[in-house]
């Protein structure tokens, strides 16, 4: 399968594809800009959200937080808070999931697969990083199941 044919939702796919042609030390760069961009997926004073949940886990340095919105379409509207702890490399990956998956339809998010980070940063870097790449999407993934699950109880229990 060539890299055009994985399929991601519309707008994560247009962040692999800025980020295809850029050289190692371009990527880096870019990389650390949308590090610094992480407080725009922090939650908005007034917004509320079906899903809350702050934790910290052994892949990563510090707390970190889902906060999970679903509307009538079932899409996902999320916000992440990151602890001061947080490497710069989850950062940027925390912006790039919030710009590439806000919106979608949870089937959509739950069907990424993970093959878009080293499309992303480079093969070199994930080595270097090994799984903590992945946190930040597992646990997107994993709020909007989770979720999801407390809708069918609750609404079996009716």
């Amino acid at each position: 399968m060539d890299e055009r044919s994985m399929s991601y939702p519309a707008a994560l796919q247009e962040i692999v594809d800025v980020f295809a042609p850029l050289s190692e030390s371009e990527r880096r760069e870019t990389l650390i800009d949308l590090a610094s961009a992480v407080t725009s997926c922090a939650r908005r004073a007034g917004e509320s959200y079906d899903f809350a949940e702050v934790r910290r886990d052994q892949e990563c340095s510090d707390t970190v937080g889902i906060f999970l919105r679903l509307d009538a379409e079932k899409r996902a509207y999320f916000a992440v808070e990151l602890g001061p702890k947080v490497q710069t490399l989850t950062r940027a990956l925390t912006t790039i999931l919030c710009q590439g998956l806000n919106g979608c339809v949870v089937e959509e998010i739950l069907a990424v697969k993970e093959d878009f980070v080293t499309r992303i940063i480079g093969a070199e870097l994930v080595r270097l990083r090994s799984q903590t790449v992945y946190y930040v999407l597992r646990r997107i993934q994993a709020a909007v199941q989770l979720h999801l699950d407390q809708r069918v109880a609750a609404a079996s229990v009716k």
